[in-house]
């Protein structure tokens, strides 16, 4: 920038002096009196043969007799008579000879062609730096463009989107512009934004999670309540005391349609979690699910080499909920068996506890839980969510008796 202004400041600076100096610049030209003086001298020397007259001097001259006849001239073009001589300003010298004039020299005085020949030459110059003044302009114009105007409306975009909510797409960043320090802050907002935004989701699941769970874990000791005064009122023989049991009772089903309504508003939102699925190389699976194992209670066999589909943070909760059920409910060595069939890759969780015949169907269901759960904290949505997880990723989750206990098929579709 302040190669461009100082560029510009130069060519003005310059116009300027070349005006003024034109402005002041005298128009009469004065003549060298020594040259003068030698055409004088030559022309009375060679006054009786001016036919053989030689001018030696850089000046134009006419020399013409008394009665106005043209003796000698340097060249065409030149004033001849007294009249034209005084109109165009040229100096007049008589030729004296003995006292006596026998005719005149008259001296060309050039100073309008030297005025027309400086004005033609500032003529140029001023042209010439107007030019670079109107090529300045435009090379300063296009700088402030790229490296002013276009980073703004870049900026100006990305913010558009940062308020739009999309914090996914960094800006770019470019150093050699006055935005570029910035720029950078600006991405580095977006990327604080980002995290906060992923550490409050994360926060809002964790708690709405947490509701879901004791929403559910309420209705088992309001059971139990009911449960009891239920046979409170059958057994009493009062009055009153039957009716209080049976106001207990009328409670324990308020606070249990209340919080069914609670569980189920909280389920929905539970169903917007987010699932990505994307190629994902098959030799990762080995260490999700010993990440899962955290009690080692697994043989981790090798996983055949594949690509598959499928997200890779949800298919770590699909097999945590798996070994957490089979920790909580079987408690027992856990058999895993991997392997390609029918383009799917198939991963098998089997323990030594097993459900009754029945049951494994119905345990993918929202609050579903088997017999042998009895006595277990739990809420019944681990299996349920992690089953629409595998939905999500094109994939299967399938419970069924094994030969030793229950087994939880993972099926994966290759990428």
């Amino acid at each position: 920038m302040k190669l461009f202004i100082g560029s510009l400041i130069a060519v003005f600076i310059t116009e300027l002096a070349l005006l003024f100096g034109f402005v002041f610049r005298s128009s009469e030209s004065v003549l060298d009196t020594v040259e003068v003086n030698e055409v004088m001298q030559s022309v009375r020397r060679d006054h009786d043969d001016l036919a053989a007259h030689v001018n030696e001097t850089s000046l134009d001259y006419v020399v013409i007799d008394g009665s106005g006849n043209v003796l000698y001239k340097t060249r065409e073009g030149l004033s001849e008579g007294i009249n034209a001589a005084v109109s165009h300003r040229d100096t007049i010298l008589d030729i004296d000879e003995s006292g006596t004039v026998s005719g005149k020299v008259i001296i060309y005085n050039d100073s309008g062609e030297s005025v027309k020949s400086d004005r033609n030459s500032l003529s140029i110059i001023f042209g010439i730096s107007m030019a670079a003044q109107m090529i300045i302009c435009v090379a300063y114009i296009i700088y402030l463009d790229r490296r002013v105007i276009k980073p703004f409306q870049k900026m100006k975009g990305f913010a558009e989107r940062v308020a739009g909510g999309d914090l996914d797409v960094p800006l770019e960043m470019d150093r050699g512009n006055i935005f570029g320090a910035f720029t950078e802050s600006f991405d580095i907002m977006r990327s604080e934004l980002k995290k906060a935004r992923i550490a409050e989701a994360e926060a809002n699941r964790s708690k709405k999670e947490l509701v879901a769970k004791l929403s559910h874990d309420i209705r088992t000791p309001v059971a139990s309540i009911k449960a009891v005064s239920e046979l409170g009122a059958a057994v009493s023989s009062d009055e009153k005391t039957r009716s209080g049991f049976k106001q207990i009772i009328r409670k324990s089903d308020q606070i249990t349609t209340l919080v069914g309504n609670l569980f189920s508003a909280t389920l929905e939102e539970l169903q917007q979690l987010t699932v990505t699925p994307a190629p994902l190389d098959s030799t990762e699976l080995s260490a999700m699910l010993e990440s899962a194992d955290y009690f080692r209670k697994a043989n981790i066999p090798d996983i055949p080499e594949c690509v598959i589909f499928a997200d890779k943070l949800r298919l770590q909760q699909v097999f945590d909920n798996i070994f957490s059920n089979s920790y909580k409910y079987a408690n027992t060595e856990i058999d895993v068996r991997s392997f390609l069939e029918n383009g799917k890759l198939v991963i098998e969780i089997e323990d030594r506890g097993g459900v009754q015949a029945d049951e494994p169907a119905l345990l993918k269901e929202k609050f579903r839980r088997g017999e042998n759960s009895v006595g277990i904290d739990g809420a019944g949505l681990g299996l349920y969510i992690s089953d629409r997880f595998m939905a999500e990723m094109n994939g299967e989750l399938i419970l069924e008796n094994g030969e030793n206990g229950l087994k939880n098929i993972v099926v994966l579709s290759l990428a």
